[in-house]
């Protein structure tokens, strides 16, 4: 099982940009796809962004052109590069395993990284 820590995340302004990482407690390299997801108080969990092992990405349409997904297996870390930040962006992030993909999977979510986007 393979445990998830996010950091990074922080009190940003509209139109700010954050870098946000997630380290993994073992190896990633098996995870074909990784995702972050967000989950903000009294809402459902969603999915952001995701990144396949061979470089393929994909977005929530809320997103798509404004964050970046990325992985580096060596370091058994997933980034998420934000730009152009929204308050609807305020959120708890994490990362993990995509749960549709990797449905058999049993990790758990980890700790996440709070992102609060206000003037």
């Amino acid at each position: 099982q393979v445990q998830f820590v996010g950091s990074g995340g922080g009190l940003v302004q509209p139109g700010g940009s954050l870098r946000l990482s997630c380290v993994g407690s073992g190896s990633i390299a098996s995870i074909v796809v990784m995702a972050w997801y967000r989950q903000a108080p009294g809402k459902q969990r969603e999915l952001v962004a995701s990144i396949f092992n061979s470089g393929g990405r994909k977005y929530a349409d809320s997103v798509k052109g404004r964050f970046t997904i990325s992985r580096d297996n060596a370091k058994n870390t997933v980034y998420l590069q934000m730009t152009s930040l929204k308050p609807e962006d305020t959120a708890v992030y994490y990362c993990n395993a995509d749960e549709t993909w990797h449905s058999d999977r049993m990790d758990d979510w980890g700790e996440g990284t709070l992102v609060t986007v206000s003037s």
